[in-house]
Order: C-alpha cells, then sequence, then structure tokens
C-alpha cells in the first residue's frame, strides 16, 4: 500500500454527524444537528415533482438555470434593497459550504492568511489549509459573541488576503450591526482585503431586528463573496442547493473552481425554487415569526430550569450555559446526556482553536412544538 500523506491529518468525522449518529443509536431527541424535523412547502414539493415529470433533469448551466438566478436578482433587491446581474453575478452551488470552499480555493494561495472569528463554522478552516493558507483565530467577545474589531485590526498583516464572517452565526445566532459592517469596510478598504460572508440564515432574525449583508455596504460589495442557503430558507437542508453572490471580477474565479468540484447544483431543484419564488416572492420574509415562536416556546419552557440563556438573536440555535449544574467539559455532558437523559446537542467548544472557560451547549429548536416541550422537560429535570 503506498504511503498517504493526509492534507488534514488531524480532521475526523465532523461533530455533527458524530452527535446525530450517537442520538440515533440512544434513541435520543435530536436537538444536535441543524435541521427541521417539519416539512417544506407543500407548493416548493409539489414544484419539484413537476420539474422531474417535466424532464427537467439533465445538467442545467454551470452557473444555475437563469429563471433561478433572475429570482434570486428579484429576491436580493426585495429584502436587501440591492440590484445585481443575475448572469455576471449570481451562481447557484450544491450547498453553501461548497461555495464557500470554492471561493476560498480560488483566492487563498500558500501563505496566505485568512482572518476566522471563534467559534467559527468548522468548515472554514479545512478549507483554508487545503488552499495553503493559514488560519488566523480571532474570538469574539465572550458572553456577547459580538467581533472584537481591536483585535481584528490587530491580526492584519502583509500576508492577510481574507476575512471570514458569519452572521446570523453558528453557533451562538449573534447578529452583526450596521456598525460591524462599516468597521469592516474600513478594515477592508484600508488593507485590501476580500471578504467571505457565511449569511445562510440571513432570514432568521429575531425581535424586530434586521439582516445587515455585506452586499448593502459599497465598499463591501465590490470586495466580498456572499454566500446563501435554501435549506435553510425552505426547510430543506437535504437539497443541499445554496447560492453565492459575488462582483463580475471574483464570481468569474468562483466559477474557474466551482466547475472542477461539482460543476452544477441539481437541475429539478433549481426549477422547482424558481418556480415556488416566482409564485411566493415574500414567503422569505415570514420564516422569523414563525422561528421566534419556536425559540420562544422552548425558551419559555426553560425558565425553572437550573440553565442560564439570552434568547437566541438569529438562526435556529439557541445555547444553554451550563455552569449551574456541572463543571464537565462541553465534550463529555453532550455525550453523558444523549446517552443518558435521551437529549442530544453541540458542545461550542469545538468550534474554538482554543476554547475559552465556558459551559456551553448548542441546542436546535427547528423542531416540531412536541418535541421542543419533550426537550425541555428532559432538561428542566437535569
Amino acid at each position: 500500500m503506498p504511503a498517504i500523506h493526509s492534507k488534514l491529518p488531524d480532521v475526523g468525522t465532523t461533530i455533527f454527524t458524530q452527535m446525530s449518529a450517537l442520538a440515533a443509536r440512544s434513541k435520543a431527541l435530536n436537538l444536535s444537528q441543524g435541521f427541521p424535523d417539519f416539512d417544506a412547502p407543500p407548493a416548493l414539493c409539489e414544484a419539484l415533482a413537476k420539474a422531474v415529470m417535466d424532464g427537467h433533469n439533465q445538467y442545467p448551466p454551470m452557473a444555475g438555470i437563469p429563471a433561478l438566478r433572475e429570482q434570486l436578482a428579484v429576491q436580493l433587491q426585495l429584502h436587501r434593497g440591492v440590484s445585481c446581474n443575475p448572469d455576471t453575478e449570481i451562481t447557484v452551488v450544491p450547498g453553501a459550504t461548497e461555495g464557500i470552499f470554492c471561493s476560498i480555493m480560488a483566492c487563498v494561495s500558500a501563505g496566505d492568511q485568512v482572518i476566522v472569528l471563534d467559534p467559527c463554522y468548522d468548515s472554514y478552516s479545512p478549507a483554508i489549509r487545503m488552499a495553503g493558507g493559514e488560519s488566523v483565530h480571532v474570538p469574539l467577545l465572550p458572553t456577547t459573541f459580538q467581533p472584537d474589531w481591536d483585535a481584528v485590526r490587530a491580526a492584519i498583516n502583509t500576508r492577510t488576503r481574507m476575512i471570514i464572517i458569519n452572521s446570523p452565526h453558528n453557533p451562538t445566532g449573534a447578529t452583526l450591526a450596521a456598525a460591524d459592517l462599516l468597521e469592516l469596510e474600513r478594515l477592508a478598504e484600508e488593507h485590501d482585503l476580500l471578504v467571505c460572508s457565511d449569511e445562510v440564515y440571513e432570514h432568521l432574525v429575531y425581535d424586530g431586528k434586521q439582516h445587515h449583508s455585506v452586499l448593502q455596504r459599497p465598499g463591501l460589495r465590490e470586495r466580498s463573496f456572499a454566500h446563501y442557503s435554501f435549506g435553510k430558507t425552505f426547510s430543506v437542508t437535504g437539497w443541499k442547493t445554496g447560492y453565492c453572490i459575488a462582483p463580475p471580477d471574483l464570481t468569474d474565479e468562483l466559477r474557474k473552481v466551482h466547475q472542477f468540484v461539482a460543476f452544477v447544483a441539481v437541475t429539478p431543484i433549481q426549477h422547482a425554487i424558481a418556480e415556488f419564488l416566482a409564485s411566493q416572492p415574500h414567503y422569505p420574509a415570514t420564516l422569523a415569526q414563525e422561528y421566534q415562536r419556536r425559540r420562544d416556546l422552548f425558551c419559555n419552557a426553560l425558565t425553572k430550569s437550573p440553565f442560564t440563556f439570552t434568547p437566541s438573536a438569529g438562526t435556529y440555535f439557541q445555547l444553554l450555559d451550563y455552569s449551574a449544574i456541572s463543571t464537565a467539559s462541553d465534550t463529555q455532558l453532550c455525550r453523558e446526556w444523549t446517552e443518558d437523559r435521551g437529549i442530544a446537542s453541540i458542545p461550542v467548544s469545538v468550534f474554538y482553536q482554543q476554547a475559552p472557560p465556558q459551559h456551553l451547549l448548542r441546542f436546535c429548536f427547528a423542531k416540531r412544538d412536541d418535541v421542543l416541550l419533550e426537550a425541555a422537560e428532559i432538561l428542566c429535570r437535569i
């Protein structure tokens, strides 16, 4: 057998796969991996079946079918007040993770540094390493999980090529304010940085607040890849379809990589989403109210528990602090509670390069009401 020289020797199976598998073996409620347990809009499912039966089953254009890209341009104008060219600035990809990977591979070279804000989603750093770059981890502020812009500025040097941001933020649910994007714009322009913006939970922002996109700041618009997910918006995470919006020169570079990684996103899914968005363009704006209701149901049911928490500002994840219950590590406790208590979560420490002393678990509230109430009952008994 030839020797294998792994590019990711210290990377194993993701925590999401591990915890979902453990939940299945333990017959536990799975509030770990982030996927809804309820159905997608019936009209969307019907549109997919129709697309398949109508014969839309062969390769689409590499950048995505024109009808979908045109609808996405309409969506961007409708929800963000930003115009874009569907032919030169929108690329449909098989999931936002693939889009993020392609944007990193397209623009990060050997020796380049990329700033990531910890806790950060687990796909960022491996992509940077495979591109030959180096991740520079800058911790978010404790408790609030907001960027420490002084620390970010201090981390920038002549090798810094890109900064990756994520808002609404997985795993913490924190969101960036308009002032944060203004500060990011200043830094990016001053140091000629590219920006990779993970905005897959853009429609899940609560308590009357608004999502702020890099596409809404002129200085960021011209240097950013903005990534989005139909899986999150339409409760179809298994469809693995998303899109990237970037200026033409960056889109060209993204597509050069995309065509050799996946080439295209799934054809009938694109037709179905295009048809659904054309008939129900305001559907994404209805999501926040329903997910906030689920968040509040879960949080209200935990008010008498020993956990402390601040209701999530965005995403469909809720952090719970178990400091009053145990001093065990979060990785140990989430496994024990999955096996012994019948409820699965995700330890927050796995999202850090060097986790600070904290006792936080992430729970997904994109679940049916009965599941959320049962989960809260289990947690209140701990």
